[in-house]
């Protein structure tokens, strides 16, 4: 039998609504999307597109680490952006913190997200690639 168990850790923000910040399945992590968020302070942080992107994938690793993986666990994402205008510099910041082969994704432009965030990702661990 498969058991499910919610993950969650202080170094992410704390949930805004009825979801955990990740469900454990055997050797999956499925890692809820992640806005902007400060954990600390649970505002979003500076509205520069950058800053924003590397607070999401701070909050993304936080959460991975919780597991006992690291951002290079991820085997896709999903990322919604409010414009894609954002694109290539999206690009730049995974190639900062990524080594290939880079995970699946999906990026997305919708009309708005949480907290009027740029960027929100979600994503899926594979703990057999744990760091």
């Amino acid at each position: 039998m498969t058991i499910k168990k919610a993950l969650n850790t202080e170094e992410a923000p704390k949930v805004i609504g009825c979801y955990s910040q990740a469900i454990v399945c055997e050797n999956i992590v499925y890692v809820s999307g992640q806005i902007p968020l400060d954990p600390a302070s649970m505002s979003v942080i500076n509205p520069n597109f950058d800053k924003q992107a590397m607070q999401v994938f701070s909050n993304l690793r936080a959460v991975a680490e919780a597991s006992g993986a690291g951002l290079n666990s991820f085997v896709k994402l999903t990322i919604y952006l409010t414009d894609l205008q954002y694109f290539e510099k999206l690009n730049h910041i995974m190639e900062s913190l990524f080594d290939p082969p880079f995970p699946a994704r999906a990026v997305i432009q919708v009309s708005g997200l949480p907290k009027d965030s740029l960027i929100e990702i979600e994503g899926i661990i594979d703990l057999t690639l744990s760091e």
